[in-house]
């Protein structure tokens, strides 16, 4: 069963350490894996995310090699690889609603069943009479609605995955939490990048039509593969006490409440993917030094899936770290080291840049990355999960989570301007948009210190207790918290009493 257990709880607020909890997860008769498998249905679906983002590239650049101009010089090659964008907020949106007022398990599932359907498609996309524009309409088409699939599993699939955590046994919450999230998008980005390499090494340049449709075809599998463990899933426990599904949600008292921690967590999420696409220049940097000019696609393909794999480790460690310190504190120093070695970087790209330098340069770049899942990377998701209470946490997730989406189509038109401030000067040009993205990371440091709670391994049950007396003081009746379709308060307060009547006369 999904969620946390029952356990009486007397303190209100964000804190850690509670021994009640700890109590609760040691006498849960549930073996580790009844407890860890809900955990991995529910997050795990992310790595389609790392997938069908990052497998967009590579295909992109295949288009480009098969069609040419056709491709290359048509709305077509940005509106491909920026559509999904789109659909994943739209989806966040929607989605966030719907786990809140409908179902955390069938939101998940719908989710599911559109990313293997429209990723399905996306791989056969094929244009009316043989159009080749045609065909890239559709495909945009399909991408826009598998970014929709994408979207869902945000809301959906982490919020009821944190809810999860909480039957694990205290202390590695936050660590089985980032494993099966954000540790499943960087595989999915290393993955996304490695089997585009892979088909072009066994298919050859002269076969790239069958190489990018499987490519992309092959974004059916992971999702396929969760399929059966979210069908068989059930709504977590704390979603069912503490949900606000059949009564009218008091939106303006939510307001109230969480407005600077949702305005402070989106904030955050905002400026980390703003500041993610600067870095994408490093990466076109280190594969014009490292390969010759007319290199073939297989070489560049592989140095991508090298440059991906840099992600792997910081996120791995990341996920221990958030356990030991905290995801506060985790995401804090991160955020500060990755900007410290940013500004490292832009001071000395005149020199890192060069060609006879490039081990060095790949080298820290890759410390580079690492940083940035250490700390945003593996912690913002936990945190916008675990920071407000489960009547609302799919939609406050949600928004948190589009506002990232909207800082990366923000930066994607932002950083061209940054970089032109340098000029003629190269290397001004790139070093511009890593000074404003290292300042970035100084100022997401500075949020998490001082707007955002302390969040420990039992926060969402605390966190609960915490809005229910806000929304008592407010004059809102708590009674109404959990109710089922078409029961009422009154209903619910006579049921016990029915219950027993109702066994008596059976024993008479």
């Amino acid at each position: 069963m999904l969620g946390i257990g029952k356990g009486d709880r007397t303190a209100t607020g964000i804190e850690s350490g509670s021994d009640t909890q700890n109590d609760q997860v040691e006498e849960n008769q549930k073996s580790r894996w009844e407890r860890l498998w809900p955990v991995m249905a529910c997050g795990a679906g992310l790595f389609s995310d790392g997938y069908i983002n990052n497998v967009i590239g590579s295909v992109s650049t295949m288009l480009g090699k098969i069609y040419g101009t056709e491709y290359t010089g048509s709305s077509s090659q940005k509106n491909i690889s920026a559509i999904t964008f789109a659909g994943t907020v739209f989806g966040q949106l929607v989605f966030g609603y719907t786990s809140d007022k409908w179902s955390r398990s069938n939101s998940l599932l719908l989710s599911t069943v559109i990313l293997i359907v429209f990723a399905a498609l996306g791989a056969g996309s094929y244009g009316s009479g043989g159009s080749i524009q045609g065909m890239f309409a559709a495909l945009t088409a399909y991408r826009f609605l598998v970014g929709i699939g994408i979207g869902g599993e945000y809301p959906a699939g982490s919020v009821a995955c944190s809810e999860a955590s909480g039957e694990l046994k205290s202390g590695t919450r936050n660590r089985w939490f980032i494993l099966f999230t954000n540790v499943m998008i960087d595989w999915g980005f290393v993955i996304g990048a490695f089997v585009p390499y892979l088909l072009v090494v066994i298919c050859t340049e002269q076969h790239l039509r069958a190489a990018w449709r499987i490519s992309l075809g092959l974004g059916v599998v992971p999702p396929l593969m969760l399929l059966w463990l979210r069908i068989k899933l059930q709504e977590p426990e704390e979603f069912k006490k503490e949900s606000m599904k059949y009564v009218k949600i008091p939106y303006w008292l939510v307001i109230k409440y969480y407005w600077k921690r949702l305005l402070a967590v989106s904030s955050i999420w905002f400026l980390y993917d703003f500041s993610t696409y600067s870095f994408g220049i490093f990466s076109s940097t280190i594969l014009t030094n490292v390969m010759a000019k007319d290199a073939p696609l297989s070489q560049s393909f592989g140095w991508n899936t090298v440059i991906n794999l840099f992600y792997v480790p910081g996120a791995m460690f990341g996920s221990i770290l958030s356990d030991w310190i905290g995801p506060r504190y985790a995401l804090a120093g991160g955020v500060l080291a990755q900007a410290i070695v940013g500004f490292i970087m832009a001071g000395l790209y005149p020199h890192l840049a060069k060609p006879e330098n490039v081990a060095g340069f790949a080298v820290v770049y890759g410390i580079f990355l690492s940083l940035g899942e250490v700390g945003p990377g593996d912690n913002i998701g936990l945190v916008a999960s675990k920071t407000c209470a489960t009547g609302v946490r799919g939609q406050y997730y949600a928004i948190a989570a589009a506002m990232g989406k909207i800082g990366a189509f923000v930066g994607t038109y932002i950083f061209p301007y940054i970089e032109k401030a340098g000029g003629s000067n190269t290397n001004a040009s790139a070093q511009y948009p890593f000074y404003v993205s290292s300042s970035f990371c100084v100022l997401m440091a500075f949020i998490v210190l001082f707007c955002l709670p302390h969040i420990g391994q039992d926060t969402i049950k605390k966190e609960d207790i915490g809005f229910r007396h806000y929304l008592e003081t407010q004059g809102w009746d708590v009674r109404q918290l959990g109710l089922l379709q078409g029961e009422t308060v009154e209903s619910r307060a006579t049921a016990p009493a029915a219950l027993a009547e109702t066994e008596a006369e059976e024993k008479e």
